[in-house]
Protein backbone atom coordinates (compact mmCIF):
# COMPACT_ATOMS: atom_id res chain seq x y z
CA UNK A 1 0.00 0.00 0.00
CA UNK A 2 1.50 3.54 -1.00
CA UNK A 3 1.68 6.55 1.37
CA UNK A 4 -1.15 7.98 -0.86
CA UNK A 5 -3.19 4.95 -0.23
CA UNK A 6 -2.49 4.93 3.49
CA UNK A 7 -3.67 8.21 3.35
CA UNK A 8 -6.90 7.71 2.11
CA UNK A 9 -7.47 4.67 3.85
CA UNK A 10 -6.73 6.73 7.07
CA UNK A 11 -9.38 9.25 5.59
CA UNK A 12 -11.93 6.93 5.21
CA UNK A 13 -11.50 5.39 8.30
CA UNK A 14 -11.83 8.23 10.00
CA UNK A 15 -14.88 9.55 8.28
CA UNK A 16 -16.78 6.43 8.66
CA UNK A 17 -15.63 6.52 12.54
CA UNK A 18 -16.72 9.45 13.16
CA UNK A 19 -20.00 9.67 11.32
CA UNK A 20 -21.20 6.46 13.47
CA UNK A 21 -20.11 7.70 16.75
CA UNK A 22 -21.89 10.98 15.93
CA UNK A 23 -25.45 8.91 14.53
CA UNK A 24 -24.90 6.98 18.18
CA UNK A 25 -25.16 10.17 20.34
CA UNK A 26 -27.79 12.17 18.25
CA UNK A 27 -30.62 8.80 17.83
CA UNK A 28 -30.95 9.08 21.65
CA UNK A 29 -32.52 13.01 20.45
CA UNK A 30 -35.74 13.50 19.17
CA UNK A 31 -35.75 16.00 16.19
CA UNK A 32 -38.41 17.98 17.95
CA UNK A 33 -39.14 20.34 15.19
CA UNK A 34 -42.47 20.54 12.99
CA UNK A 35 -43.91 17.95 15.21
CA UNK A 36 -41.54 15.45 14.34
CA UNK A 37 -39.92 14.65 18.10
CA UNK A 38 -41.75 10.60 17.88
CA UNK A 39 -41.02 10.22 14.08
CA UNK A 40 -37.20 11.28 13.82
CA UNK A 41 -33.91 11.34 15.70
CA UNK A 42 -31.16 13.69 14.78
CA UNK A 43 -29.20 10.83 14.12
CA UNK A 44 -31.12 9.98 10.81
CA UNK A 45 -29.42 12.86 8.88
CA UNK A 46 -25.97 11.52 9.88
CA UNK A 47 -25.84 7.82 9.90
CA UNK A 48 -26.88 7.53 5.94
CA UNK A 49 -23.25 8.97 4.66
CA UNK A 50 -21.65 5.84 6.64
CA UNK A 51 -23.39 3.75 3.47
CA UNK A 52 -21.29 6.83 1.27
CA UNK A 53 -18.66 6.34 2.79
CA UNK A 54 -18.46 2.49 2.41
CA UNK A 55 -19.27 2.28 -1.28
CA UNK A 56 -16.26 5.20 -2.23
CA UNK A 57 -14.22 3.06 -0.11
CA UNK A 58 -15.10 -0.32 -2.26
CA UNK A 59 -14.96 1.64 -5.22
CA UNK A 60 -10.87 2.93 -4.30
CA UNK A 61 -9.60 0.16 -2.47
CA UNK A 62 -11.91 -2.78 -4.11
CA UNK A 63 -14.49 -5.35 -1.86
CA UNK A 64 -11.05 -6.35 0.63
CA UNK A 65 -10.07 -2.86 1.37
CA UNK A 66 -13.58 -1.65 2.28
CA UNK A 67 -14.61 -5.08 4.55
CA UNK A 68 -11.00 -3.50 6.39
CA UNK A 69 -12.16 -0.16 6.96
CA UNK A 70 -15.65 -1.60 8.16
CA UNK A 71 -14.08 -3.75 10.32
CA UNK A 72 -11.57 -1.62 11.82
CA UNK A 73 -14.44 1.23 11.86
CA UNK A 74 -16.89 -1.42 13.53
CA UNK A 75 -14.28 -1.76 16.59
CA UNK A 76 -13.76 2.03 16.73
CA UNK A 77 -17.18 2.86 17.00
CA UNK A 78 -18.45 0.52 19.34
CA UNK A 79 -15.50 1.30 22.53
CA UNK A 80 -16.16 5.09 21.77
CA UNK A 81 -19.70 4.33 21.70
CA UNK A 82 -20.03 2.51 24.62
CA UNK A 83 -18.21 5.41 26.45
CA UNK A 84 -19.74 8.36 24.73
CA UNK A 85 -23.62 7.09 24.40
CA UNK A 86 -24.98 4.01 25.99
CA UNK A 87 -23.81 0.84 26.40
CA UNK A 88 -27.36 -0.55 24.63
CA UNK A 89 -26.92 1.93 21.87
CA UNK A 90 -23.19 0.85 20.84
CA UNK A 91 -24.46 -2.94 20.78
CA UNK A 92 -27.32 -2.59 18.61
CA UNK A 93 -25.37 0.42 16.47
CA UNK A 94 -21.87 -2.19 16.34
CA UNK A 95 -24.41 -5.56 15.31
CA UNK A 96 -26.36 -3.36 12.80
CA UNK A 97 -23.46 -1.57 11.27
CA UNK A 98 -21.54 -4.41 10.59
CA UNK A 99 -24.05 -6.75 9.15
CA UNK A 100 -25.91 -4.05 7.19
CA UNK A 101 -22.40 -2.84 5.92
CA UNK A 102 -20.83 -5.80 4.52
CA UNK A 103 -24.51 -6.87 3.09
CA UNK A 104 -24.06 -2.85 1.53
CA UNK A 105 -20.26 -3.88 -0.15
CA UNK A 106 -22.20 -7.23 -1.38
CA UNK A 107 -24.51 -5.81 -3.36
CA UNK A 108 -22.29 -3.04 -4.30
CA UNK A 109 -19.89 -5.69 -5.98
CA UNK A 110 -22.65 -7.20 -7.38
CA UNK A 111 -23.72 -4.57 -9.37
CA UNK A 112 -19.96 -3.05 -9.77
CA UNK A 113 -20.33 -2.59 -13.72
CA UNK A 114 -23.62 -1.23 -14.32
CA UNK A 115 -24.72 2.53 -14.70
CA UNK A 116 -22.20 4.33 -11.88
CA UNK A 117 -24.96 5.75 -9.85
CA UNK A 118 -27.11 2.10 -9.54
CA UNK A 119 -24.08 0.28 -7.01
CA UNK A 120 -24.36 2.78 -4.59
CA UNK A 121 -28.57 3.88 -4.89
CA UNK A 122 -29.20 0.23 -4.82
CA UNK A 123 -26.86 -1.56 -1.89
CA UNK A 124 -27.43 1.87 -0.02
CA UNK A 125 -31.52 1.39 -0.04
CA UNK A 126 -31.35 -2.24 0.52
CA UNK A 127 -28.91 -2.12 3.35
CA UNK A 128 -30.47 0.79 5.18
CA UNK A 129 -33.53 -1.46 5.42
CA UNK A 130 -31.88 -4.03 7.56
CA UNK A 131 -29.40 -1.16 9.49
CA UNK A 132 -32.77 -0.13 10.71
CA UNK A 133 -34.46 -3.15 11.43
CA UNK A 134 -31.32 -4.25 13.58
CA UNK A 135 -30.47 -0.93 15.32
CA UNK A 136 -33.73 0.04 16.72
CA UNK A 137 -35.08 -3.44 17.67
CA UNK A 138 -32.16 -3.79 19.77
CA UNK A 139 -31.69 -0.24 21.08
CA UNK A 140 -35.38 1.06 21.96
CA UNK A 141 -37.78 -2.20 22.08
CA UNK A 142 -38.12 -2.88 25.85
CA UNK A 143 -41.29 -4.75 25.49
CA UNK A 144 -41.67 -8.19 25.88
CA UNK A 145 -41.19 -10.19 23.06
CA UNK A 146 -40.45 -13.57 24.55
CA UNK A 147 -36.71 -14.36 24.86
CA UNK A 148 -35.83 -10.78 23.79
CA UNK A 149 -34.46 -8.77 26.40
CA UNK A 150 -33.55 -11.93 28.29
CA UNK A 151 -31.03 -11.96 25.14
CA UNK A 152 -30.02 -8.54 25.32
CA UNK A 153 -30.03 -8.84 29.29
CA UNK A 154 -27.52 -11.64 28.94
CA UNK A 155 -25.45 -10.12 26.47
CA UNK A 156 -25.20 -7.40 28.37
CA UNK A 157 -24.38 -8.62 31.65
CA UNK A 158 -22.12 -10.73 30.95
CA UNK A 159 -19.80 -7.62 29.67
CA UNK A 160 -20.08 -6.53 32.97
CA UNK A 161 -22.86 -3.37 31.44
CA UNK A 162 -26.11 -2.28 33.15
CA UNK A 163 -28.96 -3.16 31.01
CA UNK A 164 -29.94 0.34 29.93
CA UNK A 165 -33.15 0.53 27.33
CA UNK A 166 -33.96 4.30 26.65
CA UNK A 167 -37.88 4.51 25.94
CA UNK A 168 -38.64 5.59 22.88
CA UNK A 169 -41.64 5.12 19.89
CA UNK A 170 -39.20 2.87 17.75
CA UNK A 171 -41.62 1.49 15.37
CA UNK A 172 -42.34 5.20 14.17
CA UNK A 173 -38.77 6.32 14.52
CA UNK A 174 -37.98 3.20 12.26
CA UNK A 175 -39.83 3.89 9.57
CA UNK A 176 -39.35 7.50 9.02
CA UNK A 177 -35.38 6.93 9.88
CA UNK A 178 -35.66 4.35 6.83
CA UNK A 179 -37.10 7.11 4.58
CA UNK A 180 -34.92 9.99 5.18
CA UNK A 181 -32.06 7.28 4.55
CA UNK A 182 -34.11 6.76 1.42
CA UNK A 183 -34.30 10.36 0.39
CA UNK A 184 -30.54 10.43 1.39
CA UNK A 185 -29.81 7.53 -0.61
CA UNK A 186 -30.65 9.98 -3.34
CA UNK A 187 -28.90 13.41 -2.49
CA UNK A 188 -25.84 11.06 -1.36
CA UNK A 189 -25.93 10.21 -5.38
CA UNK A 190 -23.88 13.86 -6.16
CA UNK A 191 -21.22 13.77 -3.76
CA UNK A 192 -20.82 10.42 -4.81
CA UNK A 193 -20.28 10.92 -8.56
CA UNK A 194 -17.93 13.71 -7.79
CA UNK A 195 -15.55 12.11 -5.54
CA UNK A 196 -15.47 9.16 -8.00
CA UNK A 197 -14.36 11.64 -10.49
CA UNK A 198 -11.67 12.60 -8.46
CA UNK A 199 -10.65 9.30 -7.47
CA UNK A 200 -11.02 7.61 -10.84
CA UNK A 201 -7.20 8.57 -11.82
CA UNK A 202 -6.01 6.88 -8.66
CA UNK A 203 -7.71 4.26 -9.74
CA UNK A 204 -6.07 3.94 -12.90
CA UNK A 205 -2.78 4.20 -11.79
CA UNK A 206 -3.49 0.99 -9.15
CA UNK A 207 -4.93 -0.92 -12.02
CA UNK A 208 -1.94 0.03 -14.20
Amino acid sequence: MTALDRRDFGIALAAITLVVLASNILVQYPFAHAGLGDYLTWGAFTYPFSFLITDLANRRFGNAGARRIVYVGFVLAVVLSVILATPRIAIASGSAFLVAQLLDIRIFSALRDKAWWLPPFVSSVISSALDTAIFFSIAFYCGDIPGFQTTISGLLGSAGIADECVVLPWTSLALADYLVKLGLAALALAPYGAVLRFIRPRMTQQAA
